[in-house]
């Protein structure tokens, strides 16, 4: 068994612990409306606006999302945003891409085909900003035929990657022309199983050194955020939804592939 002992929370704490909160909420908001971005938003901030090592920021996500995704799944739960039989197409294969990803990951480098990933994923962001203009001139919503094997890459690149579970599943069912608001519910859902397998196989590798006072702070707020989320994807209109997960698409991938290249 491995010691799970959570830092004490003196006042120097709790001031050094705010900024974090903040982070984790604003991340959490716009994964569950959105059905992306946790682990882009959380490890860009992280890095580049509080300092945090690049290794520490990435096992400290995961293991967030564990709880932050149980907090959502939940909600899009009882707001009814989950299709179950794309649910049950689509966790087990994750599970399993991500639990391959995330041992990879803590025994070689894999940044590597990053850059390409982040490239392919702006070119899903402006297919969708496509795909919104169009669904205002009498597209119909149809079932995805590649769900499984879409999981086990997106659930590999998440844990490789250090994210990217939302961006690929989530786009990429939304080009197969499937419904905004229960893909984005029932990618929220399923994640919490992935996370939840990458963070024991991390756990299993390299123990829980990261769990920190910044760990601590995105989960408050994460948990905070995750109920309004489910919200406001049952009341964004499906276009408009479309068109945000495209741009927010665009916006991270390039950022990322920028940070990747240079």
């Amino acid at each position: 068994m491995f010691p799970f002992v959570l830092p004490e929370l003196t006042p120097e704490h709790i001031q050094t612990i705010l900024p974090f909160i903040a982070v984790g909420f604003f991340a959490q908001l716009i994964d569950g409306a959105l059905g992306m971005a946790f682990g882009v938003i959380t490890n860009t901030l992280l890095v580049s606006v509080l300092g945090l090592p690049p290794a520490r920021a990435s096992a400290s996500v995961h293991l967030v999302e564990s709880f932050t995704t149980a907090a959502s799944g939940i909600s899009h739960i009882y707001h009814r945003n989950v299709d179950w039989k794309l649910f049950s197409r689509l966790v087990i294969p994750g599970v399993i891409g991500g639990v391959g990803g995330a041992y990879i990951l803590a025994n070689v480098h894999a940044d590597a085909a990053k850059p390409f990933v982040m490239a392919y994923l702006t070119g899903i962001g402006l297919y969708l900003l496509w795909k919104a203009w169009e669904m205002g001139h009498g597209v119909v919503h149809k079932t995805p035929r590649y769900v499984a094997p879409l999981g086990l890459v997106g659930g590999f690149l998440d844990a490789a990657g250090g994210g990217g579970w939302g961006p690929v599943v989530t786009s990429n069912l939304l080009v197969q022309g499937s419904e905004p608001r229960r893909t984005i519910g029932t990618v929220n859902t399923a994640e919490f199983f992935l996370t939840t397998a990458v963070s024991l196989t991390f756990i299993s590798q390299i123990g829980l050194s990261a769990f920190t006072i910044a760990a601590v702070g995105l989960i408050i707020g994460g948990l905070l955020a995750a109920p309004m989320g489910a919200v406001l994807v049952k009341r964004i209109p499906p276009k408009r939804l479309l068109a945000l997960v495209g741009v927010l698409l665009i916006a991270t991938s390039l950022f990322s592939l920028y940070k990747s290249l240079f």
